[in-house]
């Protein structure tokens, strides 16, 4: 539905977005992550066609964004960062107003009211926008968005100024959508995204830092498997237990509250340690309150692909400079 190749976008000197390359398929949701100024809203902005490339192609379901832009643009709806609202009209003439513009062939006024209980605004339909709250303008922009039913969504940061209840239901309704949608999402909230999204693609310094399903990410790029343990005892020598054990790595103390320390353990892969931890703190007759075991999380996973790509970038930048000379 979507094929992004070899895009990029510079401005004089500074290239914005180098040589990034993905896909989304019909009915799947793409997350688009990375650090503020990794390229995200470029991209968003040049497959929705509200900005111009200076290298590689876009394509909306078959259709060159850049060759044939209005019958590309017509397949999409787009939420901008910051939602592009007439604010002194109110939600339901504004919404009849993009309507028309978007030339939408279907029951006007049956399709808007539709609209607006998708996106949990009808109770305040007859209200001037700019009296709305941040989240409710957030609402009215994904309205004008979902007109007319497109079969490709883009939505940049749509969950900001949104309150946690209404972060749930709007993830709701985009799970929903995804069924009969390909939706590209952009988000800062990682936990957002691991919950909506069918696939990642990580951007960091304009680059395409990885692409992967959700389910598979955190397997491919997890370090040695780790266990969390609670234990009642001396943090000092908890540690100093632990670290003796057969296949321990390392020990990280997480905290330390009434008498009791959380540790996490770093352990080699192919050792099961909780028996081993269990035999160890009995013998020393320290009572385990919690063990279990934990993943990599999709925070230290984004931390960890994002440092690995400033790494590598500043280590082609020093050696460029040495080639230069």
């Amino acid at each position: 539905m979507i094929e992004v190749s070899n895009l990029s976008k510079s401005y004089g000197n500074l290239e914005a977005i180098k040589d990034i390359s993905f896909t989304a398929e019909e009915g799947e949701i793409l997350g688009l992550l990375g650090p503020n100024g990794a390229g995200k809203s470029t991209t968003m902005n040049i497959i929705t066609g509200y900005l111009g490339k200076t290298s590689g192609t876009v394509t909306v379901d078959g259709i060159d964004v850049s060759q044939k832009p209005k019958e590309a643009k017509k397949k999409i709806g787009y939420l901008p960062e910051i939602p592009p609202l007439y604010t002194d009209m109110t939600v339901e003439k504004f919404l009849g107003f993009v309507f028309d513009l978007k030339c939408v062939e279907l029951p006007k006024k049956e399709h808007i009211d539709e609209i607006m209980k998708t996106a949990g605004i009808s109770d305040v339909s007859g209200r001037i926008i700019k009296n709305l709250s941040k989240g409710y303008k957030q609402r009215v922009g994904f309205a004008q968005a979902l007109l007319g039913y497109p079969p490709v969504l883009v939505l940049d940061e749509p969950t900001v100024g949104l309150d946690p209840s209404q972060i749930i239901e709007f993830r709701k309704i985009i799970k929903g959508l995804g069924k009969k949608h390909t939706i590209i999402f952009s988000s800062h909230i990682l936990s957002e995204v691991s919950e909506i999204c069918d696939r990642i693609v990580v951007i960091s310094g304009g680059k395409v830092v990885t692409d992967e399903k959700t389910s598979e990410l955190s397997k491919k790029f997890a370090d040695s498997p780790k266990v969390v343990v609670e234990i009642q005892g001396p943090s000092s020598e908890v540690c100093q237990a632990l670290r003796e054990i057969e296949g321990v790595l390392k020990t990280e103390l997480l905290s330390e509250e009434n008498g009791a320390v959380k540790i996490r353990i770093t352990h080699k892969q192919e050792k099961d340690i909780r028996q081993n931890i269990f035999a160890v703190m009995a013998e020393k007759n320290y009572p385990i309150l919690e063990m279990g075991k934990t993943k990599l999380s999709l925070e230290e996973l984004y931390l960890q692909l994002t440092a690995s790509s400033e790494n590598s970038q500043r280590q082609n930048t020093k050696t460029g400079k040495r080639g230069k000379k």
